[in-house]
């Protein structure tokens, strides 16, 4: 008797679950292809996800964070924070939460935060089956270089990877907007 009832509960968590998610209309789909198309968007970070060592775990029990936030997941609500394509450029600030292999330098402007200005290089945008829109490009911060890994859902959710040459991966996830909003 218990079995039966198990599955029974498993396929209304299914059915309830399924119809939480948000639909997207056919409207909302071509207004992101064209805003990722013309290379014009900002997205602004929610949460931040730095890759958890041992080192960032005793820097997170200190208990500097803001309530809420974790040596796994870190709110950035309330916080400058933003990566901005316009074409081939790119500007941002994103607070970086993490470690470094490589100290900054003498004299250097360096404040934790991940300042991307210039120019992009390697754009390859990819239309995913499940409507997902995957980016791929590299990004100058000084002297250090980054592979940026960006992915936008219809709904305008964002996941963006950051991976450095000189400090650990650092993941965010956000929305996207038009560079006017």
């Amino acid at each position: 008797m218990k079995l039966p009832l198990t599955y029974i509960f498993i396929v209304v968590i299914i059915m309830f679950s399924c119809s939480a998610s948000k639909h997207v209309t056919d409207e909302q789909k071509r207004a992101m292809e064209m805003l990722l198309e013309s290379r014009q968007f900002k997205i602004e970070s929610n949460w931040a996800y730095p890759q958890v060592t041992n080192a960032v775990q005793q820097v997170m029990n200190s208990g500097l964070l803001q309530p809420g936030s974790n040596s796994s997941g870190i709110n950035l609500i309330g916080n400058i924070n933003f990566l901005k394509l316009s074409n081939d450029s790119i500007s941002s600030y994103l607070p970086f939460f993490g470690e470094r292999t490589m100290l900054a330098g003498y004299g250097s402007n360096d404040d934790g935060v991940i300042k991307l200005e210039g120019v992009i290089k390697n754009y390859k945008s990819t239309h995913n089956k499940d409507g997902s829109y995957s980016i791929n490009f590299d990004a100058k911060d000084g002297i250090e270089g980054y592979n940026v890994f960006l992915r936008v859902f219809p709904n305008q959710k964002t996941d963006l990877l950051l991976n450095g040459s000189f400090r650990l991966p650092i993941r965010y996830s956000g929305i996207i907007k038009t560079v006017t909003e």
